[in-house]
């Protein structure tokens, strides 16, 4: 569906259930995350195709390396061999990848690193669509990074609220990304699992019971249009 009066310029999503989707088949963890992937792919041409300017995923947290080690070295892996797979396919259709998170990590291989600084840089003056691959992030680490970076700023000035409200946010590892218009979690879950938790204060929030890797162009669309047909007042009256 691609909507003229599409009012979405910012998608973030949680993508979540790859495991039991792959468990439900009789199927290991790991190949949930790789039908996961095709659901990825699926999702970037359909916000391109929408004309999305902003799609950010939420691929690996801070938490998760509280995983099985297989399934962390999987993912590893994993993400490894998408940048080396895709990161072409991606760049020709316009996509610009950023990655959002720690990736000082020293949990996190070299290899992997490199690629990621390699793939910002192929794909830095791409348009159609920019992509945030959230990989090592949480929320709570990335205001209190902020915070320290703002007092460490203004050491010898005590702060007005108002400068902080105003400045914080120009701490953040990427502060040009606009604030999420809508955020959709899939797998029945309502939670917010430490995403984003600064830039959602007014963001419209959807939840579906579709395991990730079953997400379609169709299921986007149901999601698109609840989302054109709410009024955001922003805490104003209506």
């Amino acid at each position: 569906m691609s909507n003229n009066k599409n009012k979405l310029k910012h998608l973030a999503i949680i993508m979540d259930g790859n495991g039991r989707w792959a468990i439900s088949r009789g199927l290991e963890r790991t190949n949930g995350h790789a039908a996961g992937e095709h659901a990825l792919s699926n999702a970037i041409d359909w916000a391109i195709k929408n004309k999305i300017s902003w799609l950010t995923v939420y691929a690996f947290s801070t938490e998760n390396w509280l995983r099985s080690k297989k399934e962390v070295d999987y993912l590893m892996f994993f993400n490894r061999d998408i940048l080396l797979r895709r990161r072409k396919e991606f760049n020709d259709k316009g996509v610009k990848f950023r990655f959002l998170g720690d990736l000082s990590d020293n949990k996190i291989p070299e290899e992997n690193k490199k690629l990621m600084i390699e793939t910002e840089l192929l794909t830095k003056l791409n348009k159609k669509l920019n992509l945030n691959f959230a990989f090592n992030y949480g929320s709570k680490t990335e205001i209190h990074e902020a915070i320290a970076n703002l007092h460490n700023k203004n050491l010898n000035k005590k702060l007005e609220k108002y400068e902080i409200e105003n400045n914080l946010k120009n701490y953040f590892q990427f502060p040009e990304i606009p604030d999420p218009d809508l955020l959709l979690r899939t797998a029945g879950e309502k939670r917010i699992s430490n995403f984003l938790l600064y830039q959602i204060s007014y963001t419209e929030l959807v939840f579906i019971e579709d395991l990730w890797p079953d997400v379609n162009e169709k299921i986007l669309d149901k999601v698109l249009l609840e989302f054109n047909n709410r009024n955001r007042t922003y805490g104003r009256n209506k």
